[in-house]
């Protein structure tokens, strides 16, 4: 194999290897937010990325790289929300093609009773992937990261 091959051959499985840490920590926050609260990981984060947003509204687009999903997918779970009232939608006063997303009164709640779940959760599972050989230096470079 020649270095060029071997450099790829590492890119491959840090890639890999990140995909099998998000999956584990997808598939434990999956079952604690359907489990306790009826909501699955990319709705908690509609959620959680409204309620960061303090009290302003945001855009579909914007919340559709928020959550990492295509528009017409973020439209459809907006739309999913929207019955569940845990969000509102409204059109832009000043450009009638935008459409707004905020936080309702009953989506503030449900975030807040999920939330601690949510990061034991997320914090119980960083732990069990630090335990794995192969996944530690990803969970260490996590929290190595800069914190807000």
């Amino acid at each position: 194999m020649a270095v060029a091959d071997d450099a790829v051959e590492l890119r491959a499985q840090g890639w890999r290897t990140l995909a099998t840490l998000h999956g584990r920590l997808d598939e434990a926050l999956e079952k604690a937010l359907q489990t306790g609260f009826g909501l699955s990981v990319v709705e908690y984060t509609v959620l959680d990325t409204l309620a960061r947003q303090d009290g302003w509204h945001m855009r579909m687009q914007q919340l559709a790289g928020a959550a990492t999903l295509s528009h017409s997918a973020t439209t459809r779970l907006v739309t999913r929300l929207e019955t569940r009232r845990l969000l509102s939608r409204y059109l832009c006063d000043d450009d009638r093609r935008g459409i707004y997303s905020t936080l309702t009164a009953q989506g503030k709640e449900l975030l807040e009773q999920a939330r601690p779940v949510h990061d034991r959760t997320l914090k119980e599972s960083l732990d069990a992937a630090r335990a794995v050989p192969e996944l530690a230096p990803l969970v260490d470079a996590l929290h190595a990261l800069p914190h807000p």
